[in-house]
């Protein structure tokens, strides 16, 4: 069931009186709770005690100035959130190449963290914000604060443990706090473009990684990292506060509505979310990997610092495409239809493309056709959310994400510890030809391997598990 407006007729019925622009809603005697409308896609009733007739308008869904300033700010609020985090591979180059960093093994473990935790934080937050609905507009407020806090005590770091407290840690609980309102409102500002509206919003944390490797990596090597991350914190609260506004619900809060209610989580128990679930997780442990380590792999085929630093901006300029042409077919097509395609498209480019490059442009053009098929992976979420609706029909959008969404915060959790193992004494390094024997290997083959096996949910479908 979609968002509800949390009201209850109790001595009333629902009309609809639409305008061009606007829903009107009105309260009628006697109750009948079957006499209901919907328009667009919104399940509403109200809860009115006193028994006289109320009226209010809504903005219209799926359009209209409203709904595209929410949808921009939503877009803002995703590229400066996850846009860090996600360009945290310039900081892995910096901080293992400077001091008092260069010696730590555990520097990938900040970035996983990071996104791993605000993955993985996603369902606790969803869940308080459904039970107080009152706090999810302060939320975005709360989290930005944290998270423009962490940065700037991320500044006085002089170990890698400061930093994954901080730089990890803190950020993502305020990242989590911050960007999860976002996800309960598009779901009611959109309907019948719900994909699109994800794909859209999603694409925000390409953008920003084509733009802020190439600020942080100058400002890295011009002023160091402690005072780009004062500087970042900054930047992040003078362009996200005044955006906070358009990041607003569709739909009002009903005064008497009770705080508290109970989920269904019903459907985790069902076939066909466990089974695209099991998918997003295997996938989400190796699709992280590449975007940390390919600057630190173009050092190593001798690369300059600018030249490293283009991996990962076509590698999110490419997300961009990907997230925007995979959120539009994702609302037209069945989803393991999408998934197959992200999974034979990163697959193939993984074992290819990067396990054979040993030069900067063939290194450059997977990280386009990875960028394009995997970068899109997680567009393929409306879809997994309308076939685990089909089977639970009172199954929550935004507890469905978010536990989407803590399945690939395992992934990015684990991935980093791993990587470390994975590259630990370079294996196959002199024994294995191109890529395979740059020392990076082992990294090479599991991210494709958790590629292919992220499109479980295809063969589920053909089987019949679906």
């Amino acid at each position: 069931m979609r968002k509800v407006l949390n009201l209850i007729i109790y001595v009333g019925t629902l009309s609809n009186v639409m305008d061009e622009n606007n829903i009107v809603l009105t309260t009628l005697s006697p109750a009948d709770p079957s006499n209901q409308r919907v328009e667009q896609g919104v399940h509403d009733s109200a809860q009115f005690e006193d028994g006289q007739q109320h009226e209010f308008s809504l903005p219209r869904a799926d359009g209209g100035k409203d709904a595209w300033l929410f949808l921009a700010g939503c877009f803002t609020v995703e590229a400066l959130v996850w846009g860090f985090p996600f360009a945290f591979g310039v900081f892995q180059d910096y901080y293992s190449t400077h001091e008092p960093f260069s010696a730590s093994s555990n520097i990938a473990v900040i970035g996983t963290c990071a996104m791993g935790i605000m993955y993985l934080g996603l369902p606790v937050t969803f869940a308080m914000l459904q039970s107080w609905p009152n706090f999810r507009r302060l939320s975005t407020v709360v989290g930005l604060g944290i998270m423009c806090a962490a940065l700037a005590i991320s500044s006085f770091s002089t170990t890698t443990t400061h930093l994954i407290l901080t730089q990890g840690v803190l950020y993502a609980i305020g990242g989590s706090l911050a960007y999860s309102p976002t996800i309960l409102f598009v779901d009611e500002w959109f309907v019948r473009k719900k994909g699109f509206a994800f794909g859209v919003m999603w694409a925000g944390t390409g953008i920003a990684g084509v733009v802020l490797p190439l600020v942080m990596q100058w400002a890295l090597d011009k002023f160091g990292f402690r005072t780009v991350l004062r500087a970042w914190a900054i930047i992040l609260f003078t362009l996200t506060a005044p955006l906070l506004h358009f990041v607003k619900p569709r739909l009002p809060v009903s005064a008497t509505s009770h705080p508290r209610r109970r989920f269904d989580f019903t459907f985790l128990k069902t076939s066909t979310f466990g089974l695209l679930q099991t998918g997003n997780i295997i996938e989400g442990l190796g699709y992280f990997l590449p975007s940390i380590y390919l600057p630190t792999y173009a050092r190593s085929l001798g690369a300059s610092s600018l030249a490293s630093t283009l991996t990962v901006i076509l590698f999110n300029i490419a997300s961009v495409i990907g997230c925007l042409v995979m959120g539009t077919i994702v609302d037209k097509f069945h989803v393991t239809t999408c998934i197959i395609i992200s999974t034979l498209g990163s697959t193939l480019g993984v074992f290819l493309l990067w396990g054979l490059s040993a030069s900067l442009p063939l290194l450059y053009t997977f990280c386009v056709v990875y960028g394009l098929f995997a970068g899109s992976f997680s567009s393929t979420w409306p879809g997994i959310i309308r076939e685990v609706q089909k089977k639970t029909a009172r199954a929550e959008t935004g507890m469905i994400f978010a536990w989407l969404a803590a399945g690939r915060g395992i992934g990015s959790v684990v991935s980093g510890p791993l990587s470390e193992t994975l590259l630990n004494g370079k294996p196959w390094s002199g024994q294995a030809a191109l890529g395979y024997g740059s020392g990076f290997g082992g990294l090479i083959v599991f991210t494709g391997v958790t590629a292919m096996l992220g499109g479980v949910g295809f063969l589920g479908r053909r089987v019949g598990w679906l």
